[in-house]
């Protein structure tokens, strides 16, 4: 066959026919690039973890976009839900509201809402609110969960007669009579507490690494587990390793929870249990006797454990990496939060026998 004569094949087919075949195929290899995120996500069977009562299912590809891939940014921040059940996580670009089945239900963004690193949610009589602890703006703030209008903002009290170099609170909590309390986590260690308007109180605690000190007071809760209720507080950089203290709501030391945990970033209560994500990739939930109970997600490769830099493209279902936030549901499943660059959201299904 000479140089420039049609290869015998063609000769029977119309341009037309060729264009279209042509057509197909760029279209065929166009698809092997896009579809290996969405393959995945459809893919990944659900992950058992636990034991016993607290044994729970992943939820493969819940919360994610209709691409597979994060809907929400980075993530350095937590969860909680309200009484209709939606989700919200606070994520660097703002706050996201889910429904139970993963779908985006509303969201506050820009820089009123941007990076609130712990939420608390609150029944009021004039609705439900999320508390916010905001390092990076050194405040706390106040917003309606339905409307996102912000009603309460807390900065660093004049009045306390402290001189700090920085105020980065990390961690807030409500009393049963509207006090606020504000963790400065990221700088002083100091907690501080406000009256329901914002007026300042008092403020407790220190940084170090003795008994009563902090030494990064990263989380914080109201402990319904005991009458009265009390501070559950995540001293997370604590040596030899981080660990959970109670404090009375005058700021008054009661003891060390437990100790040995890694380094404990937030804590939420349900009934006689606490979930207790730990950066190194894992979350472990104890009794109210703070018997550990079961230990979700363990990452068993050092280098992704407190690692905010591992891409979606290298998740592994039922196993964390920097687990940040974590907020039970009614039925007592859990939603976890990552420290994550490209922004991770879990849901696990609690197994009924």
């Amino acid at each position: 066959m000479f140089v420039g004569q049609a290869h015998p094949t063609t000769q029977a087919f119309p341009e037309s026919v060729l264009m279209l075949a042509r057509s197909f195929r760029y279209f065929v290899l166009a698809l092997l690039f896009l579809v290996p995120t969405s393959i995945a996500q459809e893919t990944a069977k659900p992950v058992r973890m636990g034991t016993g009562i607290m044994t729970f299912d992943t939820v493969p590809g819940w919360g994610l976009g209709s691409d597979g891939k994060s809907q929400i940014g980075s993530t350095h921040g937590s969860v909680v839900i309200d009484k209709e059940g939606n989700i919200y996580t606070s994520a660097n670009m703002g706050v996201f509201v889910f429904n139970p089945d993963g779908q985006i239900v509303r969201r506050f963004l820009g820089d009123d809402y941007s990076s609130i690193h712990d939420m608390e949610i609150r029944a009021e009589e004039d609705g439900e609110f999320i508390y916010g602890a905001r390092n990076n703006n050194a405040e706390g703030i106040k917003f309606n969960s339905v409307t996102g209008a912000i009603v309460l903002k807390l900065t660093f009290p004049e009045e306390s007669g402290l001189k700090l170099e920085a105020f980065r609170p990390t961690a807030i909590t409500v009393a049963p009579n509207g006090d606020i309390f504000l963790s400065d986590g990221y700088a002083s260690n100091h907690i501080f507490k406000y009256d329901r308007t914002g007026k300042y109180l008092k403020h407790f605690g220190e940084k170090g690494n003795g008994q009563k000190q902090f030494n990064t007071a990263h989380g914080m809760t109201l402990d319904t587990r005991y009458e009265p209720p009390r501070l559950l507080i995540c001293d997370r950089n604590h040596e030899p390793k981080g660990r959970l203290l109670h404090y009375d709501l005058e700021g008054n030391y009661i003891d060390e929870v437990i100790s040995g945990l890694g380094m404990p970033t937030s804590a939420a209560v349900q009934g006689d249990y606490v979930s207790v994500p730990d950066l190194h990739g894992r979350l472990v939930i104890l009794d109210k006797s703070n018997t550990i109970m079961a230990v979700l997600g363990h990452n068993p490769d050092p280098a992704k454990r407190a690692n905010f830099g591992v891409p979606q493209e290298q998740w592994i279902e039922g196993i964390f990496s920097g687990t940040h936030g974590s907020y039970w549901d009614k039925d007592g499943n859990l939603y976890v939060q990552d420290w994550n660059v490209s922004g991770r959201l879990m849901k696990l299904v609690r197994v009924r026998n």
